[in-house]
């Protein structure tokens, strides 16, 4: 059963009223119209633009320069070791990753090249690239791990770039850092 409140007497509405004072009416106005929506980014079309053909075929992979537990680390010519030193200790926040798991080699280069060319249009500096250890790799490597390794490598808009902090993805990941 519910319960009525009890009936306001004229006594207390005319209390309330004094308490109160005077009231003044605030007119309602519509919320502004929101920014527009960007438009959609044509990714994987970007992606399989960005895939030069025969690129995959030049990398050779030897099986004894990379380990699976190995730290891949590299400082472009001509920038102090202390950069590389601080990247290593986590001092450089990261701002945007991208995760290649269970991609193709083919899928993986595309997407780093789209990742980096979005990163370096937002004008970020220090990017996080997953590629996971190779732990089910066949007998080839870690094949997502050294395509990374050897395409930074390449890239000049990378200043360095070395394995994440264990808490980041220790050796399956790499944090990049990017000329600004």
């Amino acid at each position: 059963m519910q319960r009525r409140p009890p009936a306001i007497s004229e006594d207390d509405a005319r209390l309330f009223r004094e308490a109160v004072g005077e009231v003044r009416h605030i007119d309602t106005q519509a919320a502004p119209p929101s920014a527009p929506k960007p438009s959609p980014q044509p990714r994987m079309l970007e992606a399989d633009e960005a895939a030069v053909p025969g690129e995959l075929l030049e990398m050779a992979f030897d099986p004894a320069t990379l380990e699976v537990g190995e730290e891949l680390n590299y400082l472009r010519d001509g920038y102090p070791p202390k950069l590389l030193r601080q990247l290593k200790r986590g001092q450089y926040s990261v701002q945007d990753e991208v995760d290649l798991h269970q991609m193709n080699a083919a899928a993986a280069q595309a997407s780093i090249a789209v990742f980096l060319a979005e990163a370096k249009r937002h004008g970020l500096r220090c990017v996080r690239i997953i590629h996971g250890k190779g732990l089910r790799s066949k007998a080839a490597g870690p094949v997502l791990k050294t395509l990374t390794d050897r395409l930074l490598r390449r890239r000049d808009d990378v200043i360095a770039f070395a394995s994440a902090r264990p808490a980041q993805g220790g050796t399956g990941a790499v944090v990049v850092l990017l000329q600004g």
